[in-house]
């Protein structure tokens, strides 16, 4: 196996895992109610909202819902991609 197609299917499962992060992060802000205190809560928080804040500078919330995290889906999908075109032609 060569090498740089070793790393490059490293980085596409890391963003796939980061995809299912972002995910969990989305779905949970749905719930107003939860204790952020909680660990695990607050881990998936301080995993995915440094990400999430690079995109929430560029668009503005739309009558109260925060569409930045579509955008920010569709940056680690074409990232993905772009990983995946990558190993395409190594291999």
């Amino acid at each position: 196996m060569n090498p740089l197609d070793f790393l490059l299917g490293v980085l596409a499962q890391t963003v796939s895992i980061y995809l299912l992060f972002l995910l969990a992060r989305v779905l949970l802000s749905w719930f107003p109610n939860l204790d952020w205190g909680n660990p695990l809560l607050s881990g998936v928080s301080a995993i995915t909202d440094p990400y999430l804040n690079a995109f929430r500078g560029l668009i503005p919330p739309v009558g109260g819902l925060d569409l930045s995290s579509l955008l920010a889906f569709l940056a680690l999908q074409l990232l993905q991609s772009l990983i995946q075109g990558a190993r395409m032609t190594l291999g």
